[in-house]
């Protein structure tokens, strides 16, 4: 009797770059993407101490007054190197601090990456550039910004019908799009966020109503009605200032 026991299979190695779309029959692959990281602070009715920081340090970078705090701001800091977030914008933050004294709002710190799902036809562009411009367009001043997190449900659909659920999502989104209505900026934040959610989503655009009905609409899709598990809290900006490292 043969009592060697079988060696376990090998795992397969783990592929962490980004996919897009084939062209020409290969795939598209990265292994560059944008961090995004959203602070808020209220009592601060004076902001000018954090705009000269911001315009000495050269980050990537979006102040926000918030929109339903009347002594608001929100600091949007994007980054394609995360180390950055916690040495350069984190100084910043920390100067700005001592010097203006804020409250900080931790509940509503949000941070979430770029990703692809398989299907761009331009991964640099939808990593990269579109993300950014999007988030620094001087025509777009008004920004709403939220997480999110599927119930576990949702992770048990077949594949082919989460992307038919997702599909219906995305149309009403690249309907707005097309219009001119609004832009997104999606950002997957599995293991990154304090309350594990799994998402955070920017909508700007030209005019706040727009946002605020395109999130009401998609309040109607399947997605939303039985696989989102819980939504916000929302924070809603309007632009004070936008500063740009260099181009992506």
């Amino acid at each position: 009797m043969n009592t060697e026991r079988k060696r376990p299979p090998r795992p397969e190695p783990v592929d962490l770059r980004e996919i897009g779309a084939p062209i020409d029959g290969e795939p598209q692959v990265s292994d560059r993407r944008l961090f995004f990281q959203l602070h808020v602070f209220e009592d601060c009715s004076d902001a000018s101490a954090l705009i000269e920081l911001l315009e000495e340090r050269r980050l990537n970078a979006v102040l926000y007054d918030d929109f339903n705090n009347p002594t608001g701001i929100g600091v949007l800091f994007i980054t394609e190197d995360p180390v950055v977030l916690t040495t350069d914008a984190r100084d910043l933050l920390a100067e700005f601090q001592r010097v203006a004294n804020p409250l900080y709002r931790a509940e509503m710190a949000m941070i979430g990456r770029t990703y692809a799902s398989g299907r761009e036809p331009n991964l640099e562009e939808w990593l990269l550039n579109r993300p950014l411009q999007n988030a620094l367009n001087p025509e777009f001043p008004w920004a709403i910004w939220y997480p999110l997190r599927r119930n576990p449900e949702f992770y048990r659909l077949e594949h082919r019908e989460r992307g038919r659920i997702l599909g219906e999502h995305a149309m009403l989104g690249r309907s707005y799009a097309a219009g001119g209505y609004a832009s997104d900026i999606r950002l997957a934040c599995f293991g990154l966020d304090t309350n594990d959610n799994e998402f955070v989503i920017g909508l700007v655009g030209a005019e706040l109503y727009p946002l605020s009905r395109l999130i009401q609409d998609m309040r109607q899709t399947e997605q939303t009605t039985k696989y989102i598990e819980s939504l916000g809290p929302f924070f809603i900006g309007k632009v004070r200032k936008q500063l740009t490292k260099r181009s992506m």
